[in-house]
């Protein structure tokens, strides 16, 4: 696959996410980004099934390469394609939030499975469940 190649596709899937974030009805980018704190305290904690660890470790890294000062094709010597492999990675980085978040609040608009439930429950209320013999 040439760098052309993965670049388009990096940008495609970049605008297929921008246009599903904006479906009616579906939550605007603000509260997406006001979920993504949920979304990481979910997963850590195991409530929360539909991303990995690892795909949050890898937009964590996405984001300190775009903000680093290091970088593997430096913008000093080759200005364009210096700044191409930031934008790549940031068109990545900004498809996968949208994505993640946009799961991730579907998830806790339908209602978590009841294990989370149960800790998320004050004291004194009762937990729906079902007894299994």
């Amino acid at each position: 696959m040439s760098a052309r190649t993965s670049r388009s596709g990096a940008w495609r899937a970049l605008a297929a996410a921008f246009v599903r974030s904006r479906r009616a009805g579906d939550p605007g980018l603000a509260e997406q980004l006001s979920a993504l704190p949920r979304l990481v305290v979910a997963t850590l904690r195991g409530r929360y099934q539909g991303t990995t660890t690892q795909r949050l470790g890898l937009m964590a890294l996405a984001v300190a390469y775009v903000v680093s000062p290091v970088d593997l094709v430096p913008e000093a010597f080759l200005l364009v394609l210096g700044l191409a492999d930031d934008a790549l990675v940031l068109a990545w980085l900004t498809g996968a939030v949208l994505d993640e978040t946009s799961a991730f609040l579907r998830w806790e608009g339908a209602g978590q499975p009841a294990g989370s439930r149960e800790e998320r429950a004050p004291r004194g209320e009762t937990v729906e469940g079902h007894v299994v013999v």
